[in-house]
């Protein structure tokens, strides 16, 4: 499908199919009297922090308790633009003080154990939270030495940026410090991952630096993939905004990466080897450890769950969202993990009133920026099928193949608004 979007606005942009979802959802009837249910949410991300005040919102007596081990929350969506020097790290900063508004309870401490028999969360801290619905939103983990050589100590050489914070700003100091005739690699993973599209939009991003900054130098893509998501809207926009600049190679060209070197600043393909100046690795990943710990994934690293309810196929009276869900067709994006937060918040609040899940849809937008005035993007709309979410086939698309720099320009101030959309929905 080549159909762009229709032009997003702020009051779009609320109004997914989620949110609609979500008002179509709420509870027909709530319980006589003040009810005692609790609900606890781990994690504050996207979906974590989406889920527990729309929680809020669908029944204001749900007893609501969110932990977060951080007192702010670090956005990756349009931390590419950070390493690539077009904003300030600032930009990616929100503070819970919207959601603790909402009446949500916030317990600022790392989840450490949950016992689903007892229905109960201890933290780090020793703190134990009794729930009647526990909801586990904790974003990834890395798989480390997945990669040889490639372990927690070597992203401090070679960083990864895929947790924005810290990394974030390493990433862009290595950079702004190569030499002018220098070489960054970047070394994508396998499918699936948080953000298909985010290794080639900071490539973008890195090379627009680097056209300005230090043109004689070179971005290589080693990637593990044979092609890459919106990867024809990629590759035209490569080819006129930064000519041979970017240098992308499948991973039928040299192999997968097997293993790097970090001292030395060495990639290690099955074929070849590449001494770099700068070398971000995002290595394979899967749910964050406290999904693991809890019985909540299956072999694959990830967590299945129920198409409509989000509820965990494996533990009962416990919803996974986000990054960490086997969400069938639904790709680990922001705008995903804030639709299903949604959904889970109102079909939760159902569940505790009394009555039975209903079907709904969702949907996802993922734009990129390729460069200051240019983005593209690739949308989704998705059903609750019988064993999984499902794409509505012909419901989504990508931006036009062939568009004028007009349309570029809107996509890019689409991406922005969609930015300042949801972070002000979430945390605002």
């Amino acid at each position: 499908m080549n159909a762009a979007p229709g032009k997003p606005t702020r009051r779009r942009f609320l109004a997914t199919a989620a949110t609609a979802a979500f008002l179509a959802g709420m509870p027909s009837r709530l319980k006589a009297g003040v009810t005692s249910a609790k609900v606890v949410v781990i994690g504050g991300g996207y979906a974590g922090a989406t889920v527990a005040r729309f929680l809020r919102a669908a029944d204001p007596r749900i007893g609501v308790t969110l932990i977060e081990p951080n007192r702010a929350f670090c956005s990756c969506p349009f931390s590419n633009a950070v390493i690539g020097g077009l904003e300030p790290f600032s930009v990616l900063r929100f503070g819970y003080g919207g959601v603790e508004a909402t009446g949500v309870r916030l317990v600022f401490e790392k989840a450490a154990r949950v016992d689903p028999a007892a229905k109960t969360v201890r933290t780090e801290g020793g703190l134990v939270f009794a729930y009647d619905r526990l909801i586990v939103a904790p974003g990834i983990e890395f798989v480390w030495n997945a990669i040889a050589g490639y372990d927690e100590a070597a992203s401090e050489v070679m960083p990864h940026a895929w947790k924005a914070g810290p990394q974030t700003l390493l990433l862009r100091k290595q950079i702004e410090a190569m030499p002018d005739d220098g070489v960054v690699a970047i070394a994508p993973p396998t499918n699936p991952f948080r953000c298909p599209p985010g290794p080639y939009e900071r490539a973008s991003l890195i090379a627009h630096y680097l056209k300005i900054h230090k043109p004689r130098a070179k971005l290589l893509i080693l990637d593990a993939k044979e092609y890459f998501s919106k990867e024809i809207l990629f590759r035209r926009a490569w080819k006129e905004l930064y000519g041979d600049l970017i240098e992308w190679h499948s991973v039928l060209d040299f192999g997968p990466l097997v293993a790097v070197k970090p001292k030395e600043k060495v990639l290690v393909t099955e074929t070849r080897e590449f001494r770099v100046d700068v070398a971000n690795i995002i290595p394979p990943q899967r749910a964050g450890g406290i999904a693991l710990e809890t019985g909540l994934a299956d072999e694959t690293g990830w967590c299945p769950i129920d198409p409509v309810t989000f509820e965990s196929r494996l533990q009962p009276n416990i919803h996974v969202l986000g990054d960490a869900s086997i969400a069938g067709a639904m790709p680990k994006s922001a705008f995903s993990a804030n639709a299903q937060g949604k959904i889970c918040a109102v079909q939760v609040a159902r569940l505790l009133n009394g009555e039975g899940p209903i079907p709904t849809k969702l949907d996802n937008v993922c734009y990129s920026l390729v460069g200051p005035g240019y983005g593209i993007s690739i949308a989704g709309v998705y059903r609750q099928g019988e064993d999984m979410i499902e794409e509505i086939e012909g419901a989504g698309g990508i931006s036009p193949i062939h568009a004028p720099a007009k349309v570029r320009l809107l996509e890019a101030g689409y991406a922005e608004d969609w930015f300042r959309s949801i972070t002000g929905q979430v945390f605002g």
